[in-house]
C-alpha cells in the first residue's frame, strides 16, 4: 500500500496537480486530534493529541506534517475518519474538522520525516472560517 502511495505521489509530480483550490507553501504549527476519543473507566474523556506542521494550505484543505500515522491506538487516516485541528494562526488559532484525503511515508523526502496527510476541511464554525479564509487570501495575494 505504501508503494501504490509513493509511486502516486512521484506521478503528481510529473504529470501535474488536479487540485483545484490555489495552494500557499506555509509553515503553521497544528494541535490535532481524533473527532472520537474514548472514555477512560472512571467515564471522563481523554483527549490524545499530537502537533505537526503545514506543509502547505488552500481555503479547502491542508497537506500536514506530523511524526507519526498513529495516534495511541488509532490510525489517523481511513474511511470516516474525522480529526479535529487547531490551528495556530500568526495572531489567533481557528478550529476545524477534517478529513484525510490522502497520506504518504516521508522517509525519502530530504527536509521533512514522518508523514504527510492531505486533508480537506469538512467543518469549521463561521467566525473561524473567515478568519481563515482571510488569512489564506492574504498569502495568496501576496504569492502574485
Amino acid at each position: 500500500m505504501e508503494l501504490a502511495r509513493s509511486i502516486v505521489s512521484r506521478l503528481r509530480q510529473y504529470v501535474g496537480d488536479r487540485r483545484h483550490a490555489k495552494r500557499q507553501k506555509i509553515r503553521l504549527v497544528f494541535t490535532l486530534s481524533i473527532v472520537s476519543q474514548a472514555k477512560s473507566l472512571d467515564g471522563a474523556t481523554r483527549i490524545d493529541s499530537l502537533e505537526g506542521h503545514t506543509l502547505d494550505v488552500s481555503p479547502t484543505g491542508m497537506a500536514l506534517i506530523i511524526p507519526t500515522i498513529r495516534l495511541g491506538e488509532h490510525h489517523l487516516v481511513g474511511e470516516n475518519r474525522s480529526l479535529n485541528v487547531k490551528l495556530e494562526l500568526p495572531d489567533e488559532s481557528v478550529a476545524m474538522q477534517v478529513a484525510s484525503v490522502r497520506y504518504e511515508r516521508l522517509d525519502e523526502h530530504k527536509t521533512e520525516t514522518g508523514y504527510l496527510i492531505g486533508v480537506k476541511i469538512t467543518e469549521m464554525s463561521e467566525a473561524d472560517r473567515a478568519k481563515f479564509t482571510a488569512y489564506v487570501s492574504s498569502l495568496l495575494k501576496r504569492m502574485r
